[in-house]
């Protein structure tokens, strides 16, 4: 049976393709994976970076032995997979990324870090902070600035680019919600017509947490981009 792993975005987790599995695994294998310092995780004393979660996945796949990967990435998730893809091709077969920011600018990861204030969470949205020590435990409030500082270096100095794009000779499809207020159609628009062997798909009205996206319309796309029957 073919291996499909499914990676969470940042601040994500494993348990939100909970909803997904039994349906996939009537076509795949599959395999979930944890970024470090997401659920039960630890935070790197050193923090983390783009460089580092690619590395993770990297290594990941090399103890599984996992060959000829069909890999599902939700927002961060699919930009590790995307730049360990132009690393290890041999293991990689086909990516498909949804709601995943390629267009990173130190104007854009400055707004964005500003949101991830755990004291600004802890008052004006209560529920997101009781989820987020749900998933986390109470190292939740360290892990936020440390996805800001991510961001912000990704701002500095993005890993992916038209460049980078080009060399990429595996089949992917790049997808996102017209309702994303993270993630632009015209980013996604311009990364997909930059890798050679891409689709692109837009999903009708779907915001960008995975928790917003319907099961039945990701299926359907999931099904046409693998000839899933």
């Amino acid at each position: 049976m073919k291996n499909l792993l499914l990676l969470h975005g940042a601040l994500g987790h494993s348990d939100i393709f909970k909803p997904y599995e039994t349906e996939l695994s009537k076509y795949f294998k599959i395999h979930t994976f944890l970024f470090s310092g997401h659920g039960d995780v630890e935070l790197p004393e050193n923090g983390i970076s783009i460089e580092k979660y690619t590395e993770e996945l990297r290594n990941y796949l090399a103890q599984e032995n996992l060959k000829d990967v069909h890999i599902f990435g939700h927002s961060m998730g699919g930009y590790a997979a995307i730049c360990c893809a132009l690393q290890n091709t041999e293991r990689i077969h086909s990516i498909i990324t949804l709601g995943t920011k390629f267009n990173w600018t130190e104007e854009q990861a400055l707004k964005e870090s500003k949101m991830l204030d755990p004291e600004i969470i802890i008052s004006k949205v209560p529920k997101y902070a009781e989820q987020l020590q749900n998933q986390h435990g109470s190292k939740w409030e360290k892990l936020l600035p440390a996805i800001a500082e991510m961001m912000i270096s990704l701002g500095k100095k993005p890993f992916l680019n038209e460049s980078s794009f080009q060399k990429i000779d595996i089949p992917v499809q790049i997808m996102t919600g017209d309702q994303d207020n993270m993630v632009s159609i015209e980013e996604s628009v311009s990364a997909f017509r930059s890798i050679p062997n891409a689709k692109l798909a837009i999903l009708p009205d779907t915001k960008h947490p995975m928790e917003k996206v319907r099961p039945d319309l990701l299926f359907n796309l999931m099904k046409d981009f693998w000839n899933l029957s």
